[in-house]
């Protein structure tokens, strides 16, 4: 699912009703059989298994990488391509759409690509941030099939998330053998939907015979720990263990209890044995792409499952990648947590960024975008700055694609050019929205990051995992954030205190913060300086192998906005979706 606050396309600024929406330019797109797409990506037809016409499940169990490779030698691991991005707006940037069409751009020039995305939430999809197949005319199709219940993988971790709970609650009702304290528990329950009604909840209501009362909540599924072990774990027998090792809570002499101690991390795993397979599609020019995982970047890593990421890898020469939301939460938690877990270390980082978000970090409401404005795009460049020299402290240098929108003018773009080349940064204008990866509205970005893939870099993690977690946090809120610091919670103190004693210092953090602006406060935009940033509490995911620190209000469970998407939606009378972007 992308991050951007609204579908990042330039159709409403077009001024003219003949352009056509996303949904309807994926409608008019010529579709090849998702067998054709497999062939043409080197995946042998058993091991595909479809889901109609234009989907398909590969089990890599199945797979036999390799099949055209000379002298029946093996291919090497194909290089990663990061999309990242500046901090979001609600004008949206087209991260997604920008990652679509530079994947169809490579292929174009010839080169061997296929693209790993994460999977949308309906959550968002009902709400107000838009879908996650991209837009315009660089989109990933089923585009309606993949926005709402695609291949069923979120139901299924819906499922295996509420199974662990109802398990949980029914160990204690049952006499509770492993003495857990009720007011200890950690893990909730969650749903695919943003619901704020369900964020405190209690349960066990009604009698002796209706369970035991306790307080309890929902979690948005993006923002399961289930979601994040689904992500990260390599197959199915790593996710068996990295179930287990999940803790769910705690007994009432404050010892730790994992699923592994219940014994249902088998029966978790049979709910995910399926799901765990990745998805695959295809773009409008027909570049095969893997959709597969989806955990939010301001509550989660932000990443596609590692799963997807390595089967792509293992069957193309470039694989174009997101993380979610900007640089300083999606790709931070792609460099520290993702590829610290697997080989999957960027060759290249893309940071998108767009003239009208630009405008409105240095001051600019959303009505006034549309006006030529050099002045308030100056003052909102120190936002991208920002971005592009946290990626430097990867040891790598990023490539700035300008995604282009209808009204940015030609001396916008030109003085972002300009600023980009006194940086010492490669950039180019993409107008992959309106002409497509598959034509040649991207070729210039392109060239410029199949460069970038050949240049030489030292990629390095921004901490070690030796720092402690007070330090990790701290390195990440100034080198990342700009913060002069941080502050932290009585409960969070006693969070650290508790995650020294059980272990689990060693792991690597996972921020939940605000996407709008480096600090936790959302409506300090640009690139704040002189503030601190607040951790509230501090959640050990255990099977994942991360701490999540939760900062200012950011929520685990979002709310619909006053006027939902949702709104807008409908099907008409043979079935086909309405209004969905």
């Amino acid at each position: 699912m992308p991050d951007n606050a609204l579908p990042g396309d330039p159709s409403a600024e077009a001024g003219a009703a003949a352009v056509p929406s996303d949904l309807e330019i994926a409608r008019r797109a010529e579709m090849r059989p998702i067998e054709e797409i497999a062939a043409t990506a080197g995946i042998n037809a058993d091991a595909l298994e479809f889901y109609g016409r234009y989907k398909a499940k590969i089990d890599p169990a199945k797979l036999r990488a390799g099949d055209d490779r000379d002298a029946g030698d093996r291919r090497p691991a194909g290089k990663v391509v990061l999309v990242s991005a500046m901090s979001p707006t609600p004008a949206g940037e087209g991260k997604s759409t920008t990652t679509v069409g530079l994947a169809d751009s490579l292929a174009r020039a010839g080169h061997k690509v296929m693209i790993a995305l994460r999977e949308p939430s309906l959550g968002p999809v009902l709400g107000m941030k838009g879908g996650a197949t991209g837009g315009g005319y660089s989109q990933v199709l089923p585009m309606d099939e993949i926005n709402l219940h695609f291949t069923g993988d979120f139901h299924a971790i819906t499922s295996a998330n509420n199974a662990l709970m109802a398990l949980v609650d029914n160990h204690i009702f049952q006499g509770n053998e492993l003495n857990i304290d009720p007011r200890r528990m950690t893990f909730k329950r969650v749903l695919d939907m943003n619901d704020r009604s369900l964020r405190e909840v209690v349960i066990g209501l009604g009698g002796p015979a209706q369970g035991i009362p306790r307080q309890d909540g929902f979690d948005i599924t993006v923002a399961s720990e289930i979601m994040a072990v689904f992500c990260l774990a390599t197959d199915l027998s790593d996710l068996r263990e990295r179930l287990g090792r999940i803790t769910f809570g705690y007994t009432y002499d404050r010892q730790p209890v994992t699923v592994a101690d219940l014994g249902v991390q088998g029966a978790l795993t049979m709910l995910l044995k399926d799901a765990i397979k990745p998805n695959l599609v295809q773009t409008i020019a027909g570049t095969p792409a893997l959709v597969h995982g989806g955990p939010f970047a301001n509550i989660a890593h932000g990443c596609n499952s590692l799963i997807a990421t390595q089967t792509a890898r293992s069957l193309a020469d470039i694989v174009v990648t997101e993380a979610g939301f900007g640089a300083d939460l999606g790709a931070e938690k792609f460099m520290d947590i993702k590829a610290r877990m697997a080989d999957v270390a960027p060759s290249a980082v893309v940071v998108v960024a767009t003239i009208r978000a630009l405008k409105m970090h240095g001051g600019v409401a959303q009505d006034q975008l549309k006006e030529p404005n050099v002045v308030a795009l100056a003052a909102g460049v120190a936002n991208l700055q920002r971005h592009v020299r946290n990626v430097e402290k990867f040891g790598i240098t990023p490539v700035v694609a300008i995604n282009q929108f209808a009204t940015d003018s030609r001396e916008e773009l030109d003085w972002l050019l300009d600023w980009c080349a006194t940086q010492g940064v490669q950039a180019a204008v993409a107008d992959v929205w309106g002409r497509g990866g598959g034509g040649d509205g991207g070729d210039e970005l392109a060239a410029k990051v199949a460069a970038a893939i050949e240049a030489p870099h030292n990629f390095r993690h921004l901490y070690p995992l030796e720092m402690s977690v007070e330090d990790k946090i701290r390195t990440i809120v100034q080198e990342v954030y700009g913060a002069d610091g941080v502050d932290f919670s009585v409960p969070a103190l006693k969070r650290l205190a508790e995650i020294e004693k059980n272990g689990w210092s060693g792991f690597p953090v996972c921020m939940a913060k605000t996407q709008y602006s480096f600090s936790d406060d959302a409506s300090r935009l640009g690139a704040p300086k002189g503030f601190t940033v607040h951790v509230r509490d501090l959640i050990p995911k255990t099977g994942a192998g991360f701490i999540v620190a939760l900062t200012g209000a950011v929520m685990t469970m979002p709310g619909l906005p006053k006027v939902p998407a949702a709104m807008r939606m409908d099907v008409d009378d043979q079935g086909n979706p309405v209004g969905l972007f």
